[in-house]
């Protein structure tokens, strides 16, 4: 099998490769005039600056983690989080990095032609998506490949499964302090600029007269690029992680487990192939249909994926690498039966895209209703804002739903987890979709900074409408991948648990535990359940409290430079730039802390206290798994309401911008109440769209990742 491992390192490198190539394509790009230079120089220095301050805060967090990692599990799972923590980590600075250079030339690009501008920003954002998952595929598949080749333990051994699972860990603890880090600060510019900009001084988004203006732009990259490469590198590497852990628990002594733990790298593999090809078709055709043009590249990049993932399997059974094979459970799951599987997944995605775009679009009932709300006024606008995140909740959960049901009826608990991972497999191509949002966003505020003609804000704002919808439906699709994945490692919980429970040592720490039984008679499971559901809830307030308290800062400083100094409103005097982007990066890597460790240490309080409190170790582990049960169930709702009701707010105040005609037939632009209105829904919908929501997605996994971790260690018998 070694053979085809390489063969899946070689297409991690080709996403690295190509994303190297089109890097140097697009330095090549015109950056425009002086001006544009000059504001562009300022969103890379800021962005740079931040990232570096956060990742050494961060870096101290990893530091003490390593050495327990290395003292309480052995050096392979140290190693293992080391390479998780550093790839995640560099897959943000990569996207922070692109972004930050691509925005000036998609503006220039703009300039010249919609068509141009769509094509390198949507280059720029591809490079994103193949770094992401070229360097996760990378990464599980380099690490496994030397701890089976280099180092010659078994493929099910102890110390590659908790090494890849610490290796999942560490990819999600940066991935956590970078979405809410990046949110925080990206929020708090965004919401306090437009609070005195535009309610208070009445000045255009991106007025070069806000002393907010470069520090969002910023957060834009920080925030939207940086924190969601990182997400996804994080979602794609832990379930990949997960479906080969949860392979070599099903199967162990099975004539085909080690083809079973490859499979998930396979899959990921010819996806990566199928993403870079589907990424040329991305094309403005004479209908000048943006949307259109970005779900063409997707619709290939699947059709040729399932394409790819059954010729693959046809070729794995023919050469009888693969085939019928026997779970511990006693179920004969038939490779085709995977392959259906993976379909779902598929189906699984192209719903959530659809569901997603239809309660963010701009042409669709969610957005209108929303901006229909506000005429009547501000409450009305938060109220149906609400309502239709409240809404949106229920198409993607009874998708899942669906997705659940057909595949462990084809395949078990295995069938949600190559699902899943196929799921991932396209996440070249939906980081493109994402990192093209930011890229948009950024070009539409150089032009307008940089005094563009306004046809050329023009087309960046038909480019940033459609980077909000795709960025709501890159994070929908991650917040469904990231519940699946969770169920998976909750899989691999209670399959690690039942092999610990056998084969346990006399006098370690699991001799004697038995059968652990979730049952909701027993008082802990209860409780577990409460206590894992109620996270999700306080993380998310803990959150938007965070980018509140961001946000009063930067607004105190805009007003004091107003105040100070009234030559910045007639344009005579530039406003202190420098001064938001400093509060702000002092304001977010502050309050990330708390946020991101409750996660991490929840699930570990938890079993310590109901240890405590019952010295059965069955009801600690029950009221363990209940808790991870808990926090999947609330935290995929909580996330999609507010990354799908954020985005609804941001485009209705985007579609009064245009000229809105309500029901009556009055029409209501920049200015009038209405604006106002949807200028105060969307100051409540960013901080759900872009800090709590998405923070949710990685929150979800690191519980479910602590659990497996904090397993390993009692195992390891240096706790008992």
């Amino acid at each position: 099998m070694s053979m085809y491992l390489w063969l899946v390192i070689a297409a991690g490198g080709l996403g690295v490769l190509y994303g190297a190539v089109q890097t140097a394509a697009l330095m090549k790009a015109s950056t425009g005039n002086d001006r544009m230079r000059e504001i562009a120089a300022a969103i890379q220095e800021g962005a740079s600056a931040y990232l570096r301050r956060q990742y050494t805060t961060i870096g101290i967090v990893g530091v003490v983690i390593l050495i327990a990692a290395w003292l309480l599990i052995g050096p392979w799972a140290a190693v293992g989080f080391l390479i998780g923590a550093v790839l995640s980590g560099a897959a943000g600075f990569a996207g922070m990095l692109i972004s930050v250079r691509a925005n000036v030339r998609t503006a220039q690009a703009a300039s010249e032609s919609l068509s141009k501008g769509l094509d390198l920003a949507f280059r720029s954002g591809a490079i994103t998506g193949m770094f992401v998952a070229g360097g996760a595929l990378l990464g599980v598949a380099g690490y496994f490949a030397f701890l089976t080749l280099g180092a010659g333990f078994e493929p099910t051994s102890r110390e590659v499964i908790d090494g890849l699972v610490a290796l999942g860990f560490g990819a999600s603890l940066i991935s956590i302090f970078a979405r809410l880090g990046g949110g925080i600060f990206t929020k708090g510019a965004d919401v306090g600029g437009d609070m005195v900009g535009k309610v208070e001084a009445g000045i255009p988004e991106d007025d070069p007269r806000n002393a907010a203006t470069i520090a969002d732009n910023v957060g834009d990259n920080v925030g939207d690029c940086a924190g969601m490469a990182a997400d996804l590198f994080e979602t794609y590497a832990v379930t990949t992680v997960a479906t080969m852990v949860l392979a070599a628990i099903f199967f162990r002594g099975q004539p085909y487990v080690e083809a079973m733990m490859l499979l998930p790298l396979l899959i990921c593999a010819v996806c990566i192939v199928t993403s870079i090809i589907g990424s040329f078709f991305v094309r403005l055709g004479k209908s000048q249909n943006i949307m259109g043009a970005l779900y063409q590249g997707l619709i290939v990049t699947g059709v040729l994926s399932i394409a790819a993932i059954f010729g693959l399997f046809q070729f794995l059974r023919g050469e009888d690498i693969l085939g019928p094979v026997v779970t511990s459970g006693g179920l004969t799951i038939e490779p085709m039966s995977l392959f259906w599987s993976g379909m779902v997944g598929l189906a699984v995605t192209a719903a959530i895209v659809v569901i997603t775009e239809y309660y963010t679009g701009t042409n669709y009932r969610p957005v209108k209703s929303v901006a229909n709300a506000s005429v009547s006024g501000h409450g009305t606008n938060v109220i149906q804002g609400l309502a239709m995140s409240l809404e949106s909740t229920a198409l993607p959960a009874l998708t899942i739903i669906i997705g659940i049901v057909a595949t462990y009826q084809l395949a078990g608990l295995f069938g949600i987890a190559i699902a899943t991972t196929t799921m991932l497999g396209v996440a070249g191509m939906i980081v493109a979709l994402d990192a093209f949002g930011p890229v948009t966003d950024n070009a539409g505020g150089i032009a307008e900074m940089a005094g563009l003609p306004p046809d050329v804000r023009t087309s960046t704002d038909a480019l940033d409408a459609v980077g909000n919808t795709t960025k709501a439906v890159t994070k929908g699709y991650a917040i469904g991948s990231a519940g699946l994945g969770a169920l998976v490692l909750f899989a691999a919980y209670t399959e690690d648990l039942k092999h610990f429970a056998a084969e346990a040592a006399p006098g370690s720490f699991f001799d004697g535990l038995g059968a652990v039984a979730f049952d909701l008679a027993n008082p802990y499971v209860v409780v577990g359940l409460l206590f894992g559901g109620l996270l999700p809830f306080l993380f998310g307030g803990l959150s938007m409290t965070a980018v509140g308290r961001a946000a009063e800062s930067v607004v105190a400083e805009v007003r004091r430079q107003f105040r100070e100094n009234p030559g910045i409103m007639t344009g005579e005097v530039k406003p202190e730039y420098g001064k938001a982007v400093d509060i702000l990066t002092s304001a977010a890597i502050r309050e990330m802390i708390v946020p991101s460790l409750l996660p991490v240490l929840s699930p570990i309080v938890l079993f310590v206290v109901v240890l405590m409190i019952q010295p059965d170790k069955a009801n600690a582990f029950a009221a363990l798994g209940a808790m991870l049960m808990g926090v999947i169930v609330t935290g995929l709702f909580v996330a999609i309401s507010m990354t799908s009701g954020g985005g609804a707010w941001d485009n209705a105040k985007k579609v009064i911008e245009e000229g809105f005609t309500d029901r009556n037939g009055v029409v209501h632009g920049k200015g009038s109440e209405a604006h106002k209105a949807a200028v105060t829904g969307d100051t409540v919908g960013d901080p759900y769209k872009d800090t709590s929501g998405p923070a949710v997605n990685p929150m979800i996994k690191i519980t479910n990742i602590v659990a497996l971790l904090l397993l390993a260690v009692l195992a390891s018998g240096k706790i008992v």
